[in-house]
């Protein structure tokens, strides 16, 4: 007999023609998203210390936040209800009804703060949601309307493991920012000789700043997204990345813990030590979170002359290409002429790769890839 997570799985996954309008699928899949959010949201009111980010709360605190709570979770109950009435299998809506259910148990929109010991560690919920809207809900219906390979699904293969990478990056946002800020830190601390240049920097006018911004992160990303790929050991963190056969939003979320804080940690060095302003820095993260989300992206468009100055999907999609005359090649995130400039471009005119991946077989599954490079470095 097929589990629960199995017929979840098969439905999720079901082809084109099984999910038109009438189905119920879409009501079943539209039914859990939002189920998840309200739920999502309803631990975080109630266990703010373990489950919210603090520098959110002025969204919990808003007048409205409550509301939308309850709209969303009666949005999530008629939405399995529907589901459960169209579709002969019942996976997606049994799922979103009992995700709602358990946000109404824990309270719902009228929840309220539990005590609990705060040890100053959070997991952040409200980031993974927030995080989601911003990019997935925004991303994928632009890959549905622009697709390069329209025969492409949303649940595509290994769309688990790259959810769970997305999910495990801001449940442990306040870890990751912790350790990616150690260097930075230090510089600030320590290196007095660069306050004349930031003083100069956060005088000059805020566009000025935000161009200078890109250019030397961009700068600072190249070289050390270029040394990932020449030093073996820090390879096996990078392979984890490039391991995934298919392209879209999804994508580029699978990356190692250890390649997250190191190439976090270091490309925002200039950003965070040269004085800055601090919403420059704001926009620039907000843009860079977006843009890695569109580079990955399954969208068709060849942009040759577009694509020359500023880093566009097709570019990127061939620095994660399988064919040999792209390895090493196009490190640049923002601006091609960098590669141009040290000999890694590769942009060959309207043509894109054939497939993607890395020669060597990396394993599926999260906790597996997490353990690679160091079982990669032993063999």
């Amino acid at each position: 007999m097929q589990t629960w997570w199995g017929q979840l799985k098969r439905d999720l996954e079901a082809p084109i023609e099984a999910r038109g309008f009438g189905t119920g699928w879409f009501a079943g899949f539209f039914g859990i998203l939002l189920a998840f959010a309200g739920l999502s949201m309803v631990v975080a009111l109630r266990w703010p210390n373990w489950f919210a980010m603090p520098e959110l709360d002025v969204i919990r605190s808003s007048s409205a936040f409550r509301p939308l709570i309850h709209v969303v979770l009666i949005a999530a109950y008629a939405l399995a209800l529907l589901s459960l009435l169209l579709r002969p299998r019942k996976a997606l809506g049994i799922t979103a009804l009992g995700l709602a259910l358990g946000a109404t148990i824990l309270g719902g929109a009228a929840v309220q703060p539990q005590e609990t010991r705060d040890w100053g560690i959070f997991f952040g919920v409200d980031f993974f949601v927030i995080n989601m809207v911003a990019t997935g809900l925004m991303m994928a219906p632009i890959e549905r309307a622009f697709p390069r390979i329209a025969a492409q699904r949303l649940f595509r293969p290994e769309w688990r493991e790259d959810l769970f990478y997305f999910l495990l990056s801001s449940m442990l946002v306040q870890l990751i920012t912790f350790l990616a800020l150690a260097p930075s830190t230090y510089v600030n601390t320590h290196w007095d000789w660069l306050n004349g240049v930031r003083a100069t920097i956060s005088a000059w006018p805020w566009l000025v700043q935000f161009a200078l911004a890109m250019v030397l992160t961009d700068l600072a990303q190249y070289w050390i997204h270029r040394l990932f790929h020449r030093i073996p050991f820090l390879w096996g963190f990078h392979a984890v990345h490039h391991s995934a056969g298919t392209m879209d939003w999804l994508a580029g979320a699978r990356m190692h813990f250890v390649e997250v804080v190191l190439l976090r940690g270091l490309t925002s060095l200039p950003l965070l030590t040269l004085g800055f302003l601090p919403s420059v820095m704001q926009a620039y993260v907000g843009v860079v979170y977006v843009y890695a989300s569109l580079i990955h992206g399954n969208l068709r468009g060849d942009f040759n002359r577009l694509g020359r100055w500023i880093v566009v999907p097709r570019f990127h999609h061939w620095h994660h290409a399988i064919e040999p005359e792209a390895v090493d090649k196009n490190f640049a995130i923002h601006f091609p002429i960098i590669d141009r400039i040290f000999g890694t471009c590769h942009w060959p005119d309207s043509r894109w790769p054939e497939g993607y991946g890395v020669p060597e077989q990396v394993p599926s599954g999260y906790l597996a890839q997490m353990k690679y490079p160091f079982v990669r470095r032993a063999s």
